[in-house]
């Protein structure tokens, strides 16, 4: 076997420049495969995160005639004595922050300029509204009693052309059906860095928002943010018995769970293809190779060496290019994943709905991708070099010899 490794080694010594090139081919497609699955792994987690963050919380309860998709305001939709049902769930261990939301649609205007948009009413002091208070950029957060104020997102301020301190004009749907407007003033302008969410959600306290909608003691649902998300469950079978429905953020996030499940699928189709085309790069290599030391081979053949010791040169020249190719993937991926995961890479807003997408990707190394790809990989460049050296194996040392005259 050392034997082996020895003379495929001198082998790939006479064409130095093919044996690395081929090598760095390995290299780059796996150095291309630890990138994508750390992008793939970050994007998964972001999401994610950033839809329990700011959009759904953990868990949610709300009346069981509540359509999130209407937002609607009528009273039996809604939940009453929100302050005392969040209360009580706030007192459970597992629990970070319990708060009502209430959601209302309405127009934010200006001049001749106007917007539709997402209001929800919130307790300023909620640990759950962590995100907009430290993603003011300008101006101040609210209070809970502001009766004239609202935080609006980065987008929508430039699209409007606001300012903190700015007076805006809101047209909002009311309980009874009808259109309330009053005027406002920008307190704050706020990013969570996630486009989507902030060119069209704004905040006010909820005692106003329930003052302008007519829905005095009432909210869309309680936000339950907890510590732990494999907590999630446990915290659902105690709070079951409630009148209230419970939803948990999988409920609350098809599109996210669907697509996670998804994207498993269609990576493994992008690594077929760079795997793919790394084999190919392989197999032509060692074929190139094979051609060229015909006479050798027949003279091997000639004298005693047996097929299968000829095949097994072949091989041990693939797994060293395996090795090699590994060992220059690694170098080439896990830095590029390194450096992403400091840095980002900015998307800008791709206009997503249903999805609560940053707009800078952060990558995820996980040692279970590197390894797993790192074997996958060696053993694909394995398989590769099979049909090269089968075809070495079964040379006639007669024609081998006359194939070099």
């Amino acid at each position: 076997m050392f034997q082996a490794f020895k003379m495929a080694f001198r082998d790939l010594g006479r064409n130095r420049r093919r044996s690395f090139f081929s090598a760095l081919a390995v290299g780059i497609g796996l150095g291309l495969l630890i990138l994508m699955a750390s992008f793939i792994a970050g994007e998964m987690d972001n999401a994610i995160n950033s839809a329990i963050r700011l959009k759904s919380g953990h868990i949610q309860l709300r009346a069981p005639s509540y359509d999130e998709n209407k937002a609607s305001l009528k009273w039996g939709d809604l939940v009453e004595d929100p302050e005392r049902i969040a209360a009580q769930v706030g007192g459970m261990e597992q629990v970070k922050a319990a708060t009502p939301r209430l959601y209302a649609s309405g127009f934010l205007s200006t001049g001749d300029e106007s917007t539709g948009v997402q209001i929800i009413g919130i307790d300023p002091a909620s640990a759950a509204n962590d995100p907009y208070r430290e993603g003011i950029i300008s101006g101040s957060y609210l209070t809970a009693d502001d009766r004239e104020g609202m935080l609006i997102g980065k987008p929508t301020a430039e699209k409007l052309n606001l300012e903190a301190g700015d007076t805006v004009s809101l047209s909002v749907n009311t309980a009874n059906g009808n259109v309330d407007e009053q005027t406002f003033t920008v307190r704050g302008i706020y990013t969570t860095d996630t486009s989507s969410f902030d060119s069209s959600t704004i905040f006010m306290p909820i005692a106003k928002v329930q003052a302008i909608t007519q829905t005095e003691n009432h909210a869309s649902t309680i936000f339950v943010l907890l510590k732990d998300t494999a907590a999630t469950d446990g915290v659902v079978q105690a709070l079951t018995g409630s009148s209230l429905e419970i939803k948990t953020w999988r409920e609350l996030n098809p599109l996210v769970v669907d697509f996670e499940t998804m994207s498993q699928s269609y990576i493994s189709l992008f690594y077929l293809i760079i795997l793919a085309i790394t084999a190919s790069v392989i197999i032509n290599t060692l074929i190139m190779s094979v051609y060229e030391r015909t006479r050798e081979i027949g003279i091997l053949s000639a004298i005693g060496m047996k097929g299968r010791r000829i095949m097994g040169l072949f091989l041990a020249e693939s797994a060293l290019l395996a090795v090699g190719g590994v060992m220059l993937g690694l170098l080439i991926g896990i830095p590029a994943s390194i450096y992403f995961n400091q840095f980002g890479f900015n998307i800008g807003n791709m206009g997503l709905t249903g999805f609560v997408v940053a707009d800078t990707l952060y990558t995820v190394l996980k040692a279970s991708d590197v390894i797993s790809l790192s074997i996958i990989t060696f053993v694909v460049t394995i398989l590769a070099g099979l049909y090269p050296a089968v075809m070495a194996s079964r040379m006639e040392p007669v024609e081998a010899l006359r194939a070099e005259k």
